[in-house]
Order: C-alpha cells, then sequence, then structure tokens
C-alpha cells in the first residue's frame, strides 16, 4: 500500500484515498476520450478523398452474338471475358481518374489454327455493332492460338476516366469482342454485365 506522509487532504485517510482514485478514474476517462477523438480524426471514409478500387464486368461471348451472326468453322467456339478497371473512386464510387482495365479471356471450342488477332470494348446495345472504344493491346504480332481446348489469356490496358465512367454508368450500353484472322471484324461478342 503506498502511503503519503504529510498529506491528509479531507482530515482522514479514507477521505483522501476515495479522492485521489476519483481523479485516477477521471484521467483514465479523459485519456480514453482524447484517444477516441484522435481515431475519428484518422477515420479515411472522407468522401473527398478518393479510393482504389476494382470495378468488375463480365461477358458471355458468342459467335452467334455477332452482328451479323458468325458462320462457318468458328461458329463452334464459345468465350468467358472478365474485365476489371482499376480506377480511383471516391466514396460514392463515382471514377475519379484514369486507370487500368484487365481482360481475362477464356475460348473454346475452335477450330485447330484459329488465332485471336484483337479484342476491345466497343459501344452498342445488343444487335448493333460500334467502333473500337477500349483495346485490351491484343495484336497480329502476338496472337492468341485458340483450339478446341480451353485456352485463357489476360491483357492489361490503359482506361480513360471519362470511358471508364460511361461504362460503368451502362455496361449493357457496350459489348466486348474477339477478332481471328479468319474473321476480322469479330468472331464472338458479349455484352458487359457489371458484377
Amino acid at each position: 500500500m503506498r502511503r503519503f506522509v504529510g498529506y491528509d487532504p479531507g482530515g482522514t485517510t479514507a477521505n483522501w484515498r476515495a479522492s485521489f482514485k476519483g481523479e485516477v478514474t477521471m484521467r483514465r476517462v479523459v485519456f480514453l476520450m482524447m484517444v477516441l477523438a484522435l481515431a475519428g480524426g484518422c477515420d479515411d471514409d472522407n468522401p473527398n478523398s478518393p479510393t482504389a478500387g476494382p470495378i468488375q464486368f463480365t461477358a458471355q461471348l458468342s459467335p452467334a452474338n455477332e452482328v451479323p451472326a458468325i458462320q462457318g468453322a468458328e461458329a463452334s467456339g464459345r468465350g468467358f471475358a472478365i474485365i476489371t478497371f482499376n480506377v480511383p473512386r471516391d466514396n460514392s464510387g463515382n471514377v475519379t481518374g484514369a486507370g487500368t482495365a484487365t481482360f481475362e479471356i477464356q475460348t473454346t471450342g475452335f477450330p485447330d489454327g484459329s488465332q485471336a488477332v484483337a479484342a476491345h470494348i466497343h459501344p452498342g446495345v445488343a444487335g448493333q455493332n460500334g467502333n473500337v472504344l477500349v483495346t485490351t493491346g491484343l495484336a497480329p504480332a502476338d496472337p492468341i492460338n485458340l483450339g478446341a481446348s480451353t485456352v485463357t489469356r489476360t491483357l492489361t490496358a490503359p482506361i480513360t476516366q471519362v470511358d471508364a465512367t460511361n461504362i460503368v454508368n451502362a455496361p449493357g450500353a457496350y459489348y466486348f469482342n474477339v477478332h481471328t484472322r479468319a474473321n476480322g471484324g469479330g468472331v464472338m461478342r458479349g455484352q458487359l454485365i457489371r458484377q
């Protein structure tokens, strides 16, 4: 037990001990409040502070979705794409800057010798063609060799804030398609669906 010789503020040692315990408790409460206030000030949920978070889309790719639909040997192919935008966003989810788009493309059911030489996002609802908007960087010099078995390839390319914003706001108004040497206008396509 701690004794303070010569100090008896309430006239008795018992009163002094009660006063001392109350003072220590009050100090602890004040300290805890200060810690909580500092922790609240460090909160990173500031709506004006940009945050990065992936935005993901999928597309079921089919030769029958092309306009016009694909005929011939490559009509048997199928595919699936997972497209991920890595762009800065605010707390409301609005895109606030440029970033990258990663395309994971999986194909199957193509005749041996088929080669994918380009892949893009285009504006256009189902049944409507549009110009290239976002390219994957896939090129004839480094094609994807397609075939009957499953083939997967991942590509990454830049995306602008404007393009990312427009696609996020209306993904169904955009489609993804893959072009082969035999079907330069596109061999399979699918509308974007946000996940």
